[in-house]
């Protein structure tokens, strides 16, 4: 027999996006905010992560919010430009890769999701963060899987900091127009990975990551103190820019 739940605190399957913080609200939590990052699979590039308390009077009017991944970059614009108008508070958090390198992405995720928090201009009842748990927030928290796609608050934090990641890619294609970072985003596609093998790596890429390395040297010898990481999948690349994505960016790939 299933768990008896609380009919006012358990969010209902057709509740939408913005059902888990109605339910959060109810129970005297608001405002909720939502934490989610963008670059962590990309071996070029920052690491980008937002934290968004999405004001309840006004998240209807995000209509095309949904998960950063899911939306075309037009789109994701749009969803952007909503956000910020209908936020209580919102805050955004850019990690180099030469941070990355020295202690590690997964620290700079955690460190940069703390951070993002503590510099939003509202104070959250509760946090909900995308992915796994997060220590230290000094609110009640809890990790969503796939948070970004059934949380409006753990999306919106997604679209803040792709759109963020993008518009600093887009910039870094100036200094570096050898390597394409308008088009892939630093992420591992095949074109990228034969500039990289071209060109060699600029200081914008990840120099602790496998394949830079691999693929630069064709070695994996490391820099002094630098630590190796394999990439992540490439699961966190939108759509359109999915289509040359490597599959795997790790040793004996």
């Amino acid at each position: 027999m299933p768990a008896w739940r609380h009919p006012g605190y358990t969010p209902r399957r057709t509740a939408g996006l913005s059902g888990y913080e109605r339910v959060l609200a109810r129970a005297g939590l608001a405002p909720v905010a939502g934490i989610d990052e963008a670059g962590r699979g990309a071996c070029a590039g920052p690491l980008v992560v937002a934290a968004v308390a999405l004001d309840p009077r006004r998240v209807s009017r995000c209509t095309e919010l949904a998960d950063s991944k899911m939306l075309t970059a037009p789109v994701r614009e749009t969803a952007y430009q909503q956000v910020l108008e209908s936020a209580l508070a919102w805050n955004v958090v850019v990690i180099p890769p030469g941070d990355i390198d020295r202690i590690g992405l997964h620290v700079c995720n955690v460190t940069g999701m703390r951070r993002a928090l503590a510099g939003l201009g509202a104070t959250p009842g509760y946090v909900l963060t995308d992915g796994f748990p997060v220590r230290g927030l000094a609110v009640p928290a809890l990790a969503m899987w796939k948070g970004d796609q059934v949380a409006a608050c753990v999306a919106a934090a997604s679209v803040v900091a792709k759109v963020t990641r993008d518009r600093i890619m887009k910039g870094l294609h100036a200094g570096y127009p050898q390597y394409g970072f308008a088009r892939h985003k630093g992420y591992s596609t095949r074109g990228h990975m034969r500039a990289l093998t071209e060109h060699g790596p600029c200081p914008e890429h990840r120099m602790s990551f496998a394949n830079v390395i691999g693929i630069a040297r064709g070695d994996l010898e490391l820099p002094p103190g630098v630590e190796l990481q394999i990439p992540p999948s490439d699961a966190e690349v939108p759509p359109d820019e999915r289509a040359e994505a490597l599959v795997s960016a790790g040793p004996g790939s």
